[in-house]
């Protein structure tokens, strides 16, 4: 049996001796039937093959299996639910020329609301210059922009009801002064003097002055022009015709306002109309001129809340002597109604985040937290805290930006 097994074991082998010659005989016979430069091909996949091979075989003999140990650095950061933070920076030391701290320290400040509107002409003092008789538009002396003086002409115009009303002033006249020089009844001369004053009444109707009557009443020739006088001192804001323009009774001509009277038109807020009474006295402030305040005195407040945007409409008169506002500016008004204790900060030590506001106060030598805090802007440069903050902390005034981006950077 064991004989058997060997002379088994023998053949398989020779025939596998054999099976291997064949095939490498093959292989090389097929190699040599390549062309000599896919032969250069197949060298260099089979040397790119053998470096990878190797490369591998010496990874896992080289490599060494350890535990590497991997700290993890604590942050010194908590955060709270509503934003508050607590910070700890060991070893850092804070650049004093940057970051600016100062002691918290109450305040008596004015309470105030804010109203925000615009600017607008005084429409009581404003007056439209129109057409009184059907005419055409000869000349037009202001146009828009344009300073005018009380009586001084902006529109020349021709109209034939004009000639007819000074030639029938013209004719009682001169049948008044001959009856006057006749020595006539009393009667027949008062009705031609009244018939004389209803001439010029109806001159005055049609935008004729009194010197111009009586320009009329000494020369005796009419004028083929009217001329449309000012009726105030103000500025041409609106011109609604142009020069030879065919004109109808009652058209506007011009409309003239004055710009050292104006209005502002200020929105009020349902939780702050309480506190809003006539003859109250606003502070206005404008982009334009942000470190100057205006004055403005409340005349009128609309008897109902505007549907659309909820708030109830406030005029008030403004003072603009010095004619640096214009109507249709955008201002911002407050309104003074009490007073009350607080920690003023300057805005720079504010956070705005979102709708929230924040600051930061020193707890140790190198802690921080950031508070959430209320409050209200006092002038544009100020903060008044009212909420989040006690007397005595160190608030940083200076630099609360850059921290609070430190602050962001370790919370991540």
């Amino acid at each position: 049996m064991k004989d058997k097994l060997n002379d088994l074991y023998e053949k398989f082998v020779a025939d596998l001796i054999r099976h291997f010659h064949l095939k490498k005989n093959a292989v090389f016979k097929l190699y040599w039937d390549l062309s000599l430069e896919q032969r250069h091909k197949v060298r260099l996949a089979a040397f790119a093959f053998a470096i990878l091979v190797a490369g591998i075989i010496i990874g896992r003999v080289t490599i060494v299996n350890r535990v590497v140990k991997i700290e993890k650095s604590e942050k010194g950061v908590k955060v709270e639910k509503t934003g508050a933070m607590s910070i700890t920076l060991p070893g850092i030391k804070l650049n004093p020329e940057i970051y600016i701290f100062q002691e918290a320290k109450i305040s008596n400040v004015p309470v105030e609301i804010k109203v925000p509107g615009r600017l607008a002409f005084n429409a009581e003092k404003s007056k439209v210059l129109a057409a009184r008789a059907p005419g055409r538009v000869e000349r037009i002396f202001a146009f828009e922009g344009a300073t005018v003086d009380m009586g001084s002409p902006a529109i020349e115009l021709y109209s034939p009801e004009y000639l007819s009303a000074q030639q029938e002033f013209l004719l009682s006249a001169k049948t008044a002064s001959i009856l006057a020089s006749n020595k006539s009844t009393n009667d027949l001369l008062a009705d031609a003097v009244m018939t004389q004053q209803a001439a010029a009444n109806r001159m005055r109707n049609l935008g004729s002055s009194d010197a111009d009557i009586e320009m009329l009443e000494k020369s005796g020739k009419p004028q083929n022009s009217l001329l449309m006088r000012s009726p105030i001192k103000g500025v041409v804001t609106k011109r609604a015709v142009e020069p030879g323009a065919i004109i109808n009774a009652g058209d506007v001509l011009l409309t003239l306002s004055d710009p050292k009277a104006l209005w502002f038109l200020g929105n009020v807020f349902e939780q702050d109309i309480r506190s809003i009474a006539k003859g109250q006295t606003l502070t206005l402030r404008t982009e334009a001129y942000p470190d100057k305040e205006f004055i403005a005195k409340a005349n009128y407040i609309a008897p109902a809340i505007d549907p659309v945007t909820r708030a109830l409409l406030i005029r008030c008169d403004v003072e603009n002597s010095e004619g640096l506002l214009r109507s249709d500016m955008y201002v911002s008004a407050k309104l003074k109604t009490g007073s009350a204790d607080a920690i003023v900060v300057p805005q720079s030590a504010i956070i705005r985040v979102r709708e929230q506001r924040f600051l930061i106060i020193k707890e140790g030598q190198e802690s921080y937290r950031r508070l959430e805090i209320g409050g209200y802007d006092l002038d544009g440069k100020q903060f008044a805290i009212t909420v989040g903050v006690k007397a005595g902390a160190q608030i940083l005034i200076e630099g609360a930006v850059l921290l609070n981006d430190r602050f962001a950077r370790q919370e991540d």
